[in-house]
């Protein structure tokens, strides 16, 4: 082990006790020790908790929320509203009492809603979007299609790039700061990114584009896996998974600051509410605040910091993303428990077979991103607090034998 092992392997000794805790709450974890799913950023895993808050609720009270007036239907609608008063309370909402929050069925639903029914009527021709074109296919296509719509009623609207920082991957906001004008109307962004892992400093944008540019926040990668503050961030859409947030699938939310142009209402009729989406989403992030959101980031960041380091070391691969976050004593934030890479001589398909039929359940394809991103093909590892360090050195183990 090197000296640069220390950092990561301090917070894991510091939270193994933890760890051995949350680890014990997955059922589907403890009932095959044998297998290590590390495919965190396509689905999670769901704690007891959750699952007992859906079947609880299935068992005594399931109802249609809003149109019945019996007990039942009245505790679910009344579920309803209460969770969205608790995401707002979990994503640290400046100004919840001007929000909204707008259940969607997963984070792509969510993105296109932000852009049928609030930014197509929002741009006039000539107006200009920036949209990241690097980043995943669920922030790039919907903001397209709305150009692509307004084209046919004869608007013109340019997509500007956004511009990312050689070598990295984060966003370069000074090169956006000279490219965001005066007919600059919406700004897309990621939060994590989902291919490289990092954090991209999201914070940074709204000083680029100025005080009125609205800025949408793809925050599938970080609602769950990260601490969530949209009063730092100062955004105005924030959208997110529950099935990557510990929830069941099928459910997420759009969260809107309503500060910035017209507020946003979901065009068209709602329909029946995903109930028992919802009330997994409010047991998760009551899950979370238990165990500590802060506490999952030290722990996947670490094992990120591990892997990379383990990676570093061999080389007949490359790790994508900022060279410079590999090494643990680096410079720059560490990636949030996402670690891509690529075998220089095996294809990224061959090797999540060859990976599988040692236990490991990784992403290997082109990760659905955009694209301005990378053209071939590579393995995914995402981690997340039922991960252990012990899951980690035997894929580095296997990793090195087939170097």
């Amino acid at each position: 082990m090197t000296t640069m092992d220390v950092p990561a392997t301090a917070a894991l000794e510091e939270l193994r006790d933890w760890h051995t805790a949350v680890r014990a709450q997955f059922p589907i974890i403890t009932g095959a020790p044998h297998l290590a799913y590390l495919d965190n950023a396509a689905t999670t895993q769901k704690p007891q908790a959750v699952l007992d808050a859906v079947l609880h609720y299935l068992t005594t009270g399931n109802a249609n929320a809003g149109r019945g007036t019996y007990t039942w239907a009245n505790r679910t609608t009344a579920l309803v509203e209460e969770t969205r008063q608790r995401i707002k309370e979990f994503l640290g909402d400046p100004a919840p009492e001007r929000s909204g929050v707008h259940f969607v069925s997963g984070a792509t639903a969510g993105l296109r809603a932000v852009a049928r029914d609030w930014l197509a009527g929002h741009l006039a021709d000539g107006d200009e979007i920036v949209v990241p074109l690097a980043d995943h296919q669920a922030n790039i296509v919907p903001w397209l299609e709305v150009r692509d719509l307004l084209a046919r009623q004869g608007l013109r609207i340019r997509v500007r790039p956004m511009p990312y920082q050689a070598g990295s991957g984060d966003y370069d906001p000074e090169a956006l700061a000279g490219l965001a004008g005066p007919r600059t109307r919406f700004v897309a962004v990621t939060h994590v990114h989902h291919v490289y892992g990092g954090d991209m400093n999201v914070h940074r944008i709204r000083r680029a584009v100025g005080p009125d540019v609205p800025i949408c926040l793809d925050a599938a990668q970080s609602v769950g896996h990260i601490p969530v503050s949209l009063a730092d961030l100062d955004v105005d859409f924030a959208v997110f998974s529950g099935h990557k947030a510990l929830a069941l699938p099928g459910s997420g939310a759009v969260w809107a600051r309503n500060a910035r142009g017209p507020v946003f209402e979901p065009g068209g009729w709602d329909g029946s509410p995903n109930t028992t989406g919802i009330r997994s989403l409010r047991a998760a992030f009551d899950w979370l605040d238990a165990v500590g959101t802060d506490r999952v980031e030290r722990w996947t960041t670490a094992l990120a910091a591990r892997l990379t380091e383990g990676l570093r070391r061999l080389p007949a691969y490359e790790v994508l993303g900022c060279r410079r976050s590999l090494a643990a004593d680096a410079d720059v934030q560490r990636r949030q428990g996402i670690v891509t890479f690529r075998h220089h001589a095996i294809a990224s398909g061959d090797l999540g077979f060859a990976l599988f039929d040692h236990g490991f359940m990784v992403r290997s394809d082109s990760l659905c991103q955009g694209s301005g991103g990378e053209r071939q093909h590579s393995v995914r590892v995402s981690l997340h607090a039922y991960n252990a360090p012990e899951e980690v050195d035997r894929l580095l183990d296997v990793l090195a034998s087939c170097a």
